[in-house]
């Protein structure tokens, strides 16, 4: 089942702890038998205008999808940790995403998911990071 959706975005890092970054779009809520999809598309505001966002949302794990102008793959399971392929329009870089916490509260009007990770590039010190993502269905 597809319905149309508001898709609210809210990310806060270690760097700027005080600085949220907070995007409203519309988008798409799917209900498929293995959990749920939302799809929206990124905008200037984000910096990766031109690219769409997939989040696959699971009982326990969530894979957010980017294909465009940024393509990465980029999955969330609490205590695991994913090395995964960024690429940019200024290159392809390797990130490393170690997940804190995730918690989804999810069902067929939308729902929070919530969670915190570390987030590593080649060679550099890891960038914690909040992320909340709130999707209300109609």
């Amino acid at each position: 089942m597809e319905k149309r959706a508001i898709i609210t975005v809210k990310s806060f890092s270690d760097i700027e702890p005080n600085e949220a970054i907070e995007v409203v779009t519309p988008g798409t809520f799917i209900i498929h038998e293995d959990g749920f999809k939302a799809i929206y598309e990124e905008s200037e505001l984000s910096g990766m205008d031109g690219t769409t966002t997939t989040l696959n949302i699971k009982h326990n794990s969530m894979v957010l999808e980017r294909v465009g102008s940024t393509s990465t793959n980029m999955e969330f399971k609490e205590g695991e940790n994913v090395l995964s392929l960024y690429n940019t329009p200024y290159g392809m870089m390797n990130i490393n995403i170690s997940t804190k916490e995730l918690d989804i509260d999810m069902d067929e009007d939308g729902g929070v998911i919530y969670t915190k990770y570390v987030l590593g590039l080649e060679g550099q010190p890891g960038i914690t990071t909040e992320l909340k993502v709130k999707i209300r269905a109609n």
